[in-house]
């Protein structure tokens, strides 16, 4: 296989030097490469400007998608695509792997509808294929799309992730599963087995929503395998589906190692995938097991209890000094598990704004059932159902106590909320988490450490959700194929970005730090030679900031505009000196 990255040199054409970007890709039906060229311009000095003649024009994109665009050639992406898709010969349009990388950069970018991906293509100075920006269609994408088979798109991701671990050194023996789902305005009666009702994050039952799954590393927090799923799916049947494709990741990573035996790997999730058929099956596949376990487990109420005896919390060390934990070891239905309780104060605090919100609620709705109560208009049966309704949120049934009688045919309502009760929720249960593993050896610094990994999970989902870095929606498809291969451009969007952050070695957030490559554009300027014929458009390179020529160095933008290699952004002048005192 040869390499799918782009090679760029000068040509001289009529007398006139010009700069052309180079593509090899591989023919797998007659076993021998063949080549993509496009002119990207004109690589002579620019001509000299008649300042009265001259006017800006546009701007063209250059960090953003150069970021992007060299992070996926050096995990090769396209030729790891197309190998597992099975893409055959040279082709008119894209292949598989052209078009969802020029997709997953779309929507880390400028998310749009596949629609406007040819002009997205076309203000970018960097390219993601030699071909022309008007054959990355809408329509081409349904077309290749209906082409890919599930199979062959998880064959994909193994050899992408195991090109992120190797290239980056990624540690991959402990990964963060977590799963989400997203809306789409899919109709009913359109067919379908992906788009679903189920329990959808944003409360719109009356949409069709699509699940997905990922697993993500612990270094970089980088989404190494995911799965759609219908939206109807339990995260446990998901998680079990997961296995198969993580057996082969797995065992990839120890043959590219030149391990002798399987490394020891760690599944750490939530409590919404917690079972324990799941938890054998994982111990049967050879995985340890770190999850949040609901407070409404029998195990955690035993962890809960011996949390609250005198001296059991005690503060970790490190960069962990400000935690508090409890640790024991017991039975978690037939298995044996070491149970962590630890304190968090900023999940204390959230949830002692969430029951003073509920609280406010339930107050006014108590008091409006102890009126109706009294004018005759509630029987004992709707009384008592409607207070379990108003307090079954944010653990008010635990310290709002209400009596109903019935005298006479009368029926009362009575209430009052319980101080001590509430201090004794606060103290013994608010605030914290029950963690359970299998790892009995790890410290429990090093067990609260790796849950803290499953955070970041989350806070990739918040990046594909609307308004994020590199949104799921709104999506425009209908056909599971389509939704299939829309959902692995967009976490391979994330995937690319979460990769730049982490090259940059960059404590900005993600948002920060696109906001900041975005910023690095080439301006086209109109001007004038003094000579006839079509005047000439010059690009100008910007000011940079450290950050950004760090990223013009580190991700070799200067190869798409060679000026960005001595642009800088002005200093304060070294001549300005202090006034006197």
């Amino acid at each position: 296989m040869l390499d799918e990255g782009m090679t760029i040199f000068e040509r001289v054409i009529d007398g006139r030097r010009y700069r052309i970007a180079a593509q090899s890709l591989w023919d797998r039906v007659r076993q021998r490469p063949f080549a993509r060229q496009a002119v990207l311009g004109p690589a002579d000095p620019a001509p000299v400007m008649d300042l009265s003649q001259t006017r800006t024009v546009g701007t063209r994109r250059i960090g953003d998608i150069g970021a992007l665009a060299w992070m996926a050639e050096q995990l090769d992406v396209v030729r790891a695509i197309d190998h597992a898709c099975g893409t055959a010969g040279p082709r008119t349009g894209p292949t598989v792997g052209e078009m969802v990388v020029a997709v997953a950069a779309q929507r880390a970018c400028a998310p749009a509808a596949k629609r406007h991906l040819s002009a997205f293509l076309a203000a970018c100075v960097p390219r993601v294929s030699c071909l022309p920006p008007a054959t990355f269609t809408g329509q081409t994408f349904h077309r290749l799309a209906a082409q890919v088979t599930d199979a062959q798109l998880a064959q994909a991701q193994i050899a992408i992730a195991q090109a992120a671990v190797e290239r980056f050194g990624l540690a991959a023996d402990v990964l963060a599963f977590d799963t989400t789902n997203f809306d789409t305005h899919i109709a009913t009666t359109t067919p379908g087995e992906l788009a679903q009702r189920g329990h959808a994050k944003s409360k719109r039952g009356d949409l069709r929503v699509v699940g997905l799954a990922v697993l993500a590393s612990e270094t970089g927090h980088v989404p190494l395998l995911h799965r759609a799923y219908p939206g109807n799916g339990s995260d446990q049947a998901v998680l079990g589906a997961c296995l198969d494709g993580l057996g082969q990741l797995h065992a990839a990573l120890d043959q590219a190692q030149g391990r002798d035996r399987p490394a020891t790997r760690t599944l750490v999730r939530d409590g919404g995938s917690w079972s324990e058929q799941l938890e054998l099956d994982l111990d049967v596949a050879g995985y340890h097991t770190l999850i949040s376990l609901p407070l409404a487990h029998s195990a955690a109420e035993v962890a809960l209890t011996h949390a609250a005896r005198r001296g059991a919390m005690k503060r970790l060390g490190g960069a962990l000094h400000e935690v508090r934990a409890a640790r024991l070891r017991t039975q978690v239905g037939e298995l044996e598990r070491t149970l962590v309780v630890v304190e968090s104060q900023e999940l204390l605090r959230g949830q002692k704004r969430g029951i003073a919100r509920a609280l406010r609620k339930a107050k006014a709705e108590l008091r409006k059932l102890e009126r109706r109560a009294a004018r005759g208009q509630l029987n004992r049966e709707a009384l008592q159902h409607r207070v379990r309704t108003a307090l079954q949120r944010e653990h008010l049934a635990a310290f709002v106590v209400t009596t109903v009688t019935e005298h006479q045919g009368r029926v009362t309502l009575r209430w009052h909320v319980d101080a001590q009760r509430r201090r004794h929720l606060e103290r013994t249960r608010l605030g914290r988490r029950v963690l359970c593993t299998d790892r009995h050896i790890w410290s429990t610094g090093r067990i609260v450490q790796a849950f803290r990994g499953q955070w970041h999970v989350e806070e990739l989902f918040r990046r594909a959700k609307k308004g994020g870095i590199v949104p799921w929606g709104p999506s425009h498809q209908w056909a599971d194929s389509s939704l299939r291969l829309h959902t692995f451009a967009t976490v391979l969007g994330l995937t690319l970005v979460s990769l730049v952050r982490l090259a940059l070695g960059t404590r900005l957030s993600v948002a920060a730090l696109m906001r900041e490559l975005a910023a690095v554009r080439a301006t086209l300027v109109r001007t004038t030679a003094g000579t006839a014929g079509r005047r000439p458009t010059v690009m100008l390179a910007p000011d940079l900031s450290p950050l950004q020529r760090k990223a013009v160095k580190l991700f070799e933008l200067d190869r798409w505009m060679p000026a960005l290699s001595s642009s800088s952004r002005p200093t304060r002048s070294s001549s300005a000196k202090k006034p006197a005192a």
